[in-house]
């Protein structure tokens, strides 16, 4: 077998919101990446795995049709790919396997901040500018709404004013770009974050065990975004008051302290952020000699 068909290949938005995360996320799982020339491929050198960095609408399609074994992209591009394909006759041949919680937004109706709306039924024969065809038309079938869905495939925010339609569908972060155009959210469609998905196609034994490896090194990193290992001495008879202030902490490690009958040491992995209102509450609970330091990497 050719040796590249034992590579692994992700496919990664080329330049958008989601490129630094999704490469520093990589990164943070242990992989050491080259570019090439053109800067469309990062080879793996350390591991078997190639990067393709490609636009973000053709990463369900590149791993749909096993030219790419996973994918990083938005949610709300898979939903609207998988509509389109089976829209086709062309059932989704990708499957989502990790959420990455990053890259959050929202697909959402908006129109006019002086258009009154009430509900779903005040979108009855209008038109609605988006480039996300499927989800909206989903959506209107869903509520029984007749209404035509006008294709824009860039700055959806500004057909109301060019007459091209009454409301849009687009994606929201902030809120910003529909303010600076005299638009307000009316109804939100789909809640999207960035996902990892992998082609249905069996890849193997290695490539899979090669998969797994790669998805429990992202579980690790993820877990740890927010996590603080403390340590402190703590008076026996403060314990339980003790545990209880540790924020998002399991059983911690309780060690006897070597010349100390009534202090033992407390070692946790605190899986929220550790502030210093925190530690003045465990201060004031009895704990001394607090040590807080950051989690790298972490494996359940």
């Amino acid at each position: 077998m050719d040796p590249s068909e034992q590579r692994i290949k992700i496919a990664v938005q080329k330049t958008g919101r989601l490129t630094d995360h999704s490469i520093d996320l990589l990164e943070r799982c242990g992989l050491k990446m080259t570019k090439s020339k053109d800067q469309l491929i990062c080879y793996g050198e350390n591991m078997p795995i190639d990067l393709l960095l490609v636009r973000d609408d053709d990463i369900p399609g590149l791993v749909s049709e096993d030219v790419c074994d996973l994918g990083i992209v938005g949610l709300n591009m898979v939903e609207e790919k998988r509509l389109n394909r089976e829209a086709d006759g062309q059932p989704a041949q990708c499957k989502r396997v990790f959420q990455l919680d990053f890259g959050h937004c929202r697909l959402s109706l908006a129109g006019p901040e002086d258009t009154p709306y009430d509900g779903p039924k005040s979108l009855e024969n209008t038109r609605i500018a988006t480039s996300y065809v499927g989800l909206l038309n989903q959506y209107l079938k869903s509520n029984n709404i007749t209404a035509e869905a006008v294709y824009f495939s860039g700055a959806v925010e500004i057909a109301p004013k060019l007459g091209r339609a009454e409301y849009i569908c687009d994606l929201v972060s902030t809120g910003s770009t529909l303010k600076a155009n005299g638009l307000v959210e009316k109804e939100v469609l789909l809640e999207s974050e960035a996902v990892v998905i992998q082609t249905q196609k069996p890849l193997g034994e290695e490539k899979q065990a090669l998969v797994d490896k790669i998805l429990q090194r992202l579980d690790g990193v993820l877990q740890v975004r927010e996590s603080k290992y403390i340590m402190l001495h703590a008076p026996k008879s403060a314990l339980a008051q003790i545990r209880d202030l540790l924020p998002g902490s399991e059983a911690p490690t309780v060690l006897a302290l070597d010349g100390s009958d009534d202090k033992v040491a407390v070692h946790a992995v605190c899986r929220e952020n550790v502030f210093w209102e925190t530690l003045e509450n465990l201060k004031a609970a009895g704990a001394s000699s607090l040590l807080v330091l950051p989690v790298e990497k972490m494996l359940a």
